[in-house]
């Protein structure tokens, strides 16, 4: 390994070394500890460092991304360093090796091909002799150590959920955290337990639940006496702020009241991710989950636990019904922010008439969290678009727009017509790309000599140099977009002529509504000229 670096410091020349401000870049995952020491933070930053030396070369800042997958870049040392990048601090990156950079071919092949080249970076990976400074072969098969990375990433990613789940047939606990009322288990490793501190609470809620109390009532409850949610007892991140952060909700009650950990059963695969290069989690359905029994000493006799969930199941209700109205995800909470719930309810003559009400005064009512906000939905749209109307009306001068729209129109059409022809050399663009990458491994599996390679390269390269100058001319005849003065008015004019009645432009002209307790309307429009002040929306 040393002698091999030693090479890479002969071939690697650095004419100007003052001119260069360096960050060198290191990472380590656990996908790495297969590949033994040589790959720690301790041996990167060393040869890094022997390399800065030899050269001569200033360093900005070292960044360490230490236990991070290589398959994503939302890393915190990597994006702070593009940050640097961005304020031109650096101007030149080191790694040890590629795959230090990415596993994800796809975004490495960004950074190196496109992000570093623009941005007038020079990256150099030491051990495979990468340097985009200079014209080398080491240069040219770099998106197939890429995409060699890459595989790597998806088999060791394979291996792992492999291994997970067979953990999971075997009833081994792999989870972060345990369900509230259990805790890791001191000495045995993927092994749960009761934990004593909370376990009364969760019995206490199963008992509740048993005499016929409602997963609403609970929640409020243990919202009345300051009971600590399992989120705040067990440190997680809160995720969302809001007024109910901190809360005990029916949705969580409902859903310890049916969850089969408590009867000593191990529950797992209820959620899985996407792909190894996502961090997004999909629910599966209950029939793919894994559910081992008797893995752990139960909270809950099953008795009991049948009982309860039978009493849950019969109380359920259809919740996520949906309404169609004009101001749909339009409407919030002026107080708390958050948007007004829907309930179809009927009046004195049987009639079904929809209301908003406050979603976190729903959710939360005995823990005195927001107030009511109930009002019919039909008084809430007629006083907006009357509003709307005036604050337009108001506005707007229908004579002088026609010109400005006809010429809005005109100019639609003639980008529409640009975009045409971008669409089309882009594609031309690509796939001269693609063939400059087959032209790689025809190279590289020896269909195309030398000679043939270089001669068929520089021209291909040559034509997509001259399409891409095609392409920067014509997204500059696209020209800057309206102003939003003049946009305002063409969608204010549109939106009288269908006399308020179309949803488009409605969300086209507002953000948000907002409707405080004392029945008061804020509007605010996407256009600061339409902007107004509130207004009584119950006659």
């Amino acid at each position: 390994m040393v002698a091999n670096f030693k090479e890479v410091i002969m071939f690697l020349e650095i004419s100007d070394p003052m001119a260069y401000h360096v960050a060198k870049y290191i990472r380590l995952s656990k996908e790495d500890e297969s590949e033994g020491p040589s790959q720690s933070v301790t041996n990167q930053n060393s040869l890094l460092d022997e390399f800065v030396k030899q050269h001569r070369l200033s360093v900005y800042d070292t960044y360490i991304d230490d236990g991070y997958s290589g398959t994503t870049f939302d890393r915190p040392a990597f994006q702070r360093m593009i940050a640097d990048i961005e304020a031109k601090k650096v101007n030149m990156v080191i790694t040890k090796d590629l795959s230090r950079l990415g596993r994800d071919y796809i975004m490495t092949g960004h950074y190196m091909e496109r992000y570093f080249p623009e941005k007038r970076v020079r990256y150099i990976s030491l051990l495979d002799g990468i340097d985009t400074g200079v014209e080398s072969t080491a240069n040219d098969i770099t998106p197939f150590r890429a995409i060699m990375n890459d595989m790597y990433a998806k088999d060791i990613s394979k291996k792992i959920k492999s291994v997970k789940r067979d953990k999971q047939r075997k009833g081994q606990f792999i989870g972060g955290k345990p369900m509230y009322g259990y805790k890791m288990h001191p000495t045995e490793k993927n092994k749960i337990v009761i934990d004593e501190e909370v376990a009364p609470i969760v019995r206490r809620i199963f008992a509740m639940a048993l005499d016929g109390v409602s997963c609403r009532k609970i929640a409020a409850t243990l919202n009345e006496e300051g009971v600590p949610t399992p989120a705040t007892y067990c440190g997680w991140n809160m995720g969302r702020k809001g007024p109910y952060a901190g809360l005990w909700s029916s949705e969580r009650i409902s859903e310890m009241l049916q969850n089969e950990t408590y009867i000593g059963n191990m529950v797992q695969g209820r959620m899985v991710k996407i792909s190894y290069k996502s961090k997004k989690c999909l629910k599966q359905p209950r029939e793919n989950w894994v559910v081992v029994e008797g893995t752990h000493e139960p909270l809950i006799d099953a008795e009991t636990f049948r009982k309860v969930r039978l009493l849950v199941e019969s109380r359920k209700h259809t919740r996520s019904r949906t309404y169609d109205f004009l101001l749909k995800g339009l409407i919030f909470c002026h107080e708390c922010g958050y948007p007004l719930a829907t309930l179809n309810r009927k009046n004195a003559a049987g009639e079904e008439r929809l209301f908003f009400v406050c979603r976190t005064y729903q959710r939360f009512t005995k823990a005195g969290v927001c107030t009511c906000h109930s009002i019919k939905e039909q008084t809430v749209t007629e006083a907006v678009l009357a509003k709307v109307r005036e604050v337009c009306q108001a506005y707007l001068n229908a004579d002088t727009l026609l010109p400005m729209a006809e010429k809005a129109v005109e100019a639609a059409r003639a980008a529409d017509r640009t975009d045409t022809e971008i669409q089309a050399l882009q594609g031309k663009i690509d796939a001269m790309t693609t063939n400059l990458d087959r032209m790689y491994m025809d190279k590289l599996s020896g269909i195309l000599n030398e000679d043939d390679f270089q001669r068929i390269y520089l021209k291909v390269k040559s034509d997509r140099a001259k399409l891409e100058d095609q392409l920067r001319e014509l997204e500059k005849k696209k020209g800057s977009p309206a102003k939003a003065e003049d946009e305002a008015k063409t969608l204010v004019q549109r939106f009288l002529e269908s006399a308020c009645a179309s949803r488009e432009l409605l969300i086209s002209l507002i953000e948000r509504i907002e409707l405080s307790e004392d029945k008061q309307l804020y509007i605010k429009f996407r256009f600061k000229q339409l902007n107004s002040a509130q207004f009584e929306a119950i006659s």
